[in-house]
């Protein structure tokens, strides 16, 4: 995961690096294209420390990388981009360039946030059925929540998978079960959220929905 994040950062600053290089052309401080790139990898970094912080801020710090490593790839080769230093006009390749290139910077940006997904799994194994069926939750690291879903014996044999999450409005969990489990076990599963907007609904694929339960979540 993370060479995909570095990747995706050294697309992102390759955008970031031709960009500024051909808005430069007009004055021809073509050295500026590295130093704005780099610019932008410490941005990246106080936004990754500063206001997300924990493990998901560290996921800005691979991002950071992939900026600097076009920062740093970008120096080493601007003698040769950079034969003419003089100002130059922008002829019609630049200029459609210069539209072209930020929608593409914004499109992977806004594909990325509306993909990513809003949980992860914390724990999921199996365990012994319960007397009081239903969910407890928790707060975890950086305000994020925990929901411990807890089964009864009519879950016996069978597997659970998260099936979707939606954050459009309530949070929605939905959950699939299947046979396969251990049949003296049922399946016990813990999944972080970023965040519960209210009413928590978690329900399976049947329709059938949980209540919320008090306690300490335990497996």
């Amino acid at each position: 995961m993370a060479y995909i994040i570095m990747l995706g950062g050294i697309f992102l600053g390759s955008i970031v690096y031709m960009f500024t290089f051909i808005v430069l052309k007009k004055s021809g401080n073509h050295y500026l294209a590295p130093v704005i790139t780099i610019l932008f990898s410490a941005i990246i970094v106080a936004y990754g420390l500063f206001f997300v912080g924990g493990f998901e801020g560290m996921a800005y710090l691979f991002l950071a990388v992939g900026f600097l490593t076009v920062s740093i790839i970008g120096a080493m080769f601007l003698p040769l981009l950079t034969r003419q230093s003089r100002p130059q006009q922008l002829n019609k390749r630049d200029k459609i360039s210069l539209v072209v290139l930020p929608v593409i910077f914004f499109a992977t940006i806004g594909v990325a946030v509306w993909s990513q997904q809003g949980y992860w799994i914390i724990d999921q194994a199996n365990a012994a059925p319960v007397e009081t069926e239903g969910y407890q939750i928790s707060t975890i690291s950086e305000g994020s929540k925990a929901v411990t879903l807890l089964l009864g014996e009519e879950y016996l044999g069978t597997e659970i998978e998260v099936e979707n999450v939606s954050e459009i409005g309530a949070t929605e969990i939905t959950l699939n079960f299947e046979d396969g489990g251990q049949d003296d076990k049922v399946p016990f599963i813990q999944i972080g959220l970023r965040e519960i907007n209210e009413p928590l609904k978690v329900e399976t694929t049947d329709g059938e929905s949980f209540e919320q339960i008090n306690g300490r979540p335990t497996n």
